[in-house]
């Protein structure tokens, strides 16, 4: 069996915006009043290079955030084992009304135009809907998971 080779590539801010604008699939880092981080796996999206989180204003996710504005993100692959990178950046929570433009473009980007615009903003304001919105400060390498070169090197294929 082919052992994975590990990689890892120093991406530009618009290959970063790129290769998260194609994924969903993220885990949201959020601080605890003790500073313990707090994961949520959630659905994103990119707009206007920002991250968007679409959520509740009662989640911990939320609570936290408007004490501590710190929050990263890990962006995964559709498959375990693919490609995912770290992003770090302050974000805002964004209340309704002043949400709802925001869901608006959160809904465009992950998912197209909806077929009846005032029925998902009905929805919306229904569901009390607020976005996280993360301004990206900081990211690591876009990387996969497996063997390290050099060790591939000492095991062989």
């Amino acid at each position: 069996m082919a052992r994975m080779t590990a990689t890892e590539r120093i991406a530009t801010r618009e290959e970063l915006l790129e290769f998260v604008g194609e994924r969903r699939q993220w885990i949201l880092t959020t601080f605890r009043t003790d500073g313990r981080p707090q994961l949520s796996p959630v659905s994103g999206s990119v707009v206007d290079g920002r991250l968007y989180v679409s959520t509740y204003p009662f989640r911990d996710k939320v609570h936290n955030l408007r004490r501590d504005d710190r929050a990263s993100v890990c962006v995964l692959s559709d498959r375990f084992g693919g490609a995912w990178v770290q992003i770090d950046g302050d974000a805002t929570v964004i209340d309704l009304p002043d949400a709802m433009d925001h869901l608006v473009e959160y809904y465009r980007s992950a998912s197209g135009e909806h077929p009846d615009w005032a029925e998902y903003r009905e929805m919306m304001a229904r569901q009390g809907k607020c976005i996280i919105s993360i301004e990206v400060d900081r990211w690591g390498p876009i990387a996969t998971g497996g063997f390290p070169p050099s060790v591939i090197a000492k095991i062989g294929e």
